[in-house]
């Protein structure tokens, strides 16, 4: 099974595009954040620079943001810089009521 299709089965996708862009192509819920991460370990390790589109979300709750805060905190660990695009409704809703809004961008290169 390749990188694109692991976690497929279960419903939990992310997808390399290449050039260290990833698109999230599942729901990112409780049901799916921890394969989710898991999947990203191994895709993320050797990129200096992450962008992750996700466009293809059709369902996101908190785990969904804590799953994005920790991809920050990853970048941040590790000297990365991490972007995200078409963060969906739901997670910014969540981020803004549990005033984290900023830690979404904290992930960019200053």
């Amino acid at each position: 099974m390749n990188d694109m299709n692991r976690g497929a089965e279960d419903g939990a996708q992310l997808a390399d595009l290449g050039g260290g862009r990833f698109a999230v192509r599942s729901e990112l819920t409780f049901k799916s954040a921890t394969d989710i991460l898991e999947q990203s370990k191994r895709l993320f390790a050797d990129c200096e620079r992450i962008s992750v589109d996700m466009s293809d979300v059709q369902d996101a709750d908190s785990a969904g943001l804590a799953l994005l805060i920790e991809w920050v905190s990853w970048a941040r660990r590790f000297n990365r810089e991490i972007v995200y695009e078409n963060i969906p409704q739901q997670i910014l809703a969540i981020a803004q009521i549990s005033e984290v809004t900023d830690l979404l961008n904290a992930g960019r290169s200053t």
